[in-house]
């Protein structure tokens, strides 16, 4: 269990990197601490529970052990542990033009499952929002313009929206929705507007929201073009540092049974506060993808993505930083005026070039046009933990790579969880360890908190330590503590804005020294489509406990929940036509430790319908092309049914090396891209590309749901 405040004051080792020393607010380190060992990494097993997760954005475990987990098309999947299937528990209708979709989901504190089934889901929803024509391949409606009027800008005005919906069973009731609250949203351009979703000790929900702004035309520095005829989208200062906006935020609220709120005691401003909305509790944040709640202090962890210019400027300010922090209090953390207390930007004239100064960290001012909030802003906070692209020398075990930082879970052991035939709950080493893991640098680090435990870099790290080292990561986006004190783990993959190959759900289990593994499943089968009646036969061929122990086999042929075989290779006729996906279930039955049990899955189509196939006739990956290029594209599908050009969507994404930002969509077979001039970017340094993704989705045929073939081609800059 946790000790406080001893606990927060645990020794760490930190394997093949030294220790981060705590750091006071002018970035002196005091003396380092003392270490001890770590359990070694191969006292953990990742169990894979979703290998085909889509492209998926965030998790929640149930307090039953269910996991739900989102994809940013709008579906909500869920995991059963004891039946271990993967089922489509809901199904939205969400707006997707660049980064919008299905963000985050989270799970109501007092969900119980009878009186309280509440699920929180924070998405983007349709609207009147113009969409691309795939009739006029010329023009791309659904793009907001970069130069207009504010009749331009109108149209594209959105909303992300937090709404909670009933589980009932393994399905999302989506007629039972409860509205809670909108954010204000510019769509169609490029970028930010993910958000999380946690709850604190005393019911209080907190969302986290992006500062919905476009970096790409600001050198890597701060977005603050103010022009009038320029797309509001390139301004941070309407949002992040607007008190009258709810973007580039951690809103905090109280969320009544009819699903209204009411805000609590000690937010940033106080109901009734002119110019100031009163559900913000923490300010200046650019895109605060990942917060988590520490289940025993309420501490808040935040991780703050970074800009992208490589090299500070006199006349631009700092280079890029990603950040970490412990919110206890209300607070502005400078975004996009200061990186810390003392790094601030400079302010700028867009339409000159002129240099306006430094702005004041300890009195920032939002001058904007656009700014319908406060002028005069609190002080700038300082963060725990700031690094840039190479290795900090005040925090080298963070390495050198990319910046995508994440704030993850902090671990409360109970020794309850420890107890059971086949326990997979953590040490009591982590007890009361915030965990930190990097999207871009594929790794996992504990936070030990200072002696004094105090935030705002006065008390910083006592040190940075490595978790599960030797345990391979491909782009985490969530992970959070279950029930059962295992890590679950979301990652994302590395591809663009789709089902990525080596995109998972997973669970970290410790098991200790000499500690019963879980079986790892394998299955095939001989045919995966074909009419009916179809008959399929399966193998478990690969299948490995790595114990060696005895293992029960049982395959659903239908995901009904119910036990079909327990052959460990049977065969199976198919008579309906469908997707129907067999799953594998394997069971550790002898050894020390019993019980221990994962699964794998197999599609099988059965019908007269064959999944499209999707190429790219042009571009091809031999195109001369240089960034700022139109770039005109054509898509062919081949399919069993007649070809519909307006089911086929096209995406162009700024690609940084095998991850990138999404910046238009289209609609039809052709049409063209004029692509991004990524300014702050050195193109053969960050590996720049322009990567274009079509898909196509037939409309189903005999009974059998609609199939999405797609296809992906990488430009790399020639000039």
């Amino acid at each position: 269990m946790r000790k406080l405040p001893a606990a927060v004051t645990a020794a760490l080792v930190v394997a093949g990197l030294p220790a981060a020393p705590a750091i006071s607010a002018t970035g002196t380190p005091p003396p380092a601490v003392e270490s001890s060992a770590a359990p070694p990494t191969a006292e953990f097993q990742k169990v894979t529970l979703n290998a085909s997760p889509g492209e998926p954005i965030d998790l929640a475990v149930l307090p039953d052990g269910r996991v739900l987990h989102t994809t940013r098309d709008g579906r909500v999947w869920l995991h059963d542990p004891a039946r271990r299937l993967n089922t489509l528990a809901a199904e939205l209708d969400v707006y997707t033009h660049d980064e919008e979709g299905l963000q985050s989901i989270a799970v109501d504190p007092g969900f119980d499952g009878r009186d309280n089934r509440w699920v929180y889901l924070f998405h983007a929803p349709p609207l009147d929002t113009p969409v691309d024509d795939p009739s006029t391949p010329g023009v791309n409606e659904g793009a907001a313009p970069d130069v207009g009027t504010d009749e331009d800008w109108e149209r594209f005005t959105g909303v992300t929206r937090l709404s909670r919906f009933e589980l009932v069973g393994n399905t999302l009731d989506l007629s039972t929705e409860q509205h809670i609250l909108d954010v204000e949203a510019d769509r169609g351009i490029c970028c930010h507007v993910g958000g999380d979703i946690v709850f604190d000790n005393d019911g209080n929900l907190y969302l986290s929201t992006g500062d919905d702004t476009n970096p790409h035309a600001s050198g890597g520095y701060a977005p603050i073009d103010a022009r009038p005829e320029r797309n509001p989208s390139y301004d941070a200062q309407r949002t992040s540092a607007n008190t009258d906006d709810l973007r580039g935020k951690v809103l905090r609220i109280t969320v009544g049974e009819d699903g209204s709120y009411t805000i609590p005691e000690g937010n940033l401003f106080a109901p009734g506060t002119e110019g100031a909305r009163p559900e913000i509790y923490l300010m200046g944040l650019r895109n605060p993808f990942r917060m988590e709640i520490d289940p025993v202090t309420d501490d808040l962890y935040v991780a703050d993505y970074s800009p992208d210019a490589r090299t500070p400027s006199p006349t631009r300010g700092p280079n890029g930083h990603g950040k970490w922090f412990v919110a206890r209090a209300a607070g502005n953390h400078g975004w996009p005026h200061c990186v810390t207390p003392a790094m601030p930007y400079h302010d700028r004239d867009f339409a000159t070039g002129a240099d306006r100064g430094a702005f004041d960290c300890s009195a920032p001012v939002n001058t904007s046009p656009r700014n319908t909030g406060l002028t005069e802003l609190p002080p700038v906070e300082q963060p725990d933990v700031w690094y840039p692209n190479e290795v900090s020398p005040i925090f080298p075990g963070l390495g050198s790579g990319g910046i995508g930082p994440m704030a993850g879970p902090a671990y409360a052991f109970d020794p309850v969880t420890t107890r059971g035939r086949a326990p997979i709950a953590w040490p009591e080493h982590y007890d009361g360890v915030p965990l930190f893991y990097e999207f871009t640098r594929n790794y996992l680090k504990g936070f030990h908190p200072a002696a004094d435990g105090v935030s705002g870099g006065t008390g910083g790290l006592a040190g940075i330590e490595d978790v599960v080292p030797g345990m391979s990561f491909s782009a985490p986006i969530d992970m959070e503590f279950g029930p059962d004190g295992a890590l679950y783990v979301l990652e994302y993959g590395r591809g663009y804005f789709q089902e990525n190959p080596d995109a998972e759900l997973s669970r970290i289990d410790y098991i200790g020294p000499g500690g019963n593994h879980t079986p790892i499943p394998a299955v095939s089968a001989d045919v995966t489509r074909g009419e009916e009646p179809l008959t399929v036969s399966f193998s478990s061929a690969g299948t490995v406990d790595p114990d060696g122990d005895r293992l029960r086999y049982e395959w659903d042929f239908d995901s009904d929940g119910r036990i079909d075989s327990r052959a460990v290779s049977p065969a199976h006729t198919y008579t309906e036509p469908g997707v129907h996906t067999a799953t594998l279930k394997v069971t550790d039955i002898g050894g020390r430790h019993r019980g221990k049990s994962a699964s794998a899955e197999i599609d099988i189509t059965v019908g007269a319908n064959e999944a499209p196939v999707v190429t790219f006739v042009r571009p091809t990956p031999d195109l001369d092309f240089a960034f700022g290029d139109t770039v005109g594209y054509e898509v062919g599908v081949s399919d069993d049914q007649p070809v519909d050009c307006s089911r086929v969507t096209v995406t162009y994404i700024l690609g940084h090396d095998d991850h990138g930002h999404p910046m238009s969509t289209a609609s039809g077979c052709t049409g063209s891209f004029v692509t991004t001039v990524p300014e702050g970017h050195d193109v053969e340094e960050d590996n720049l590309r322009a990567v274009f993704v079509a898909s196509y989705t037939d409309p189903g045929l005999n009974g059998l749901p609609p199939l999405t073939g797609s296809a992906e081609v990488v430009l790399l800059p020639t000039g």
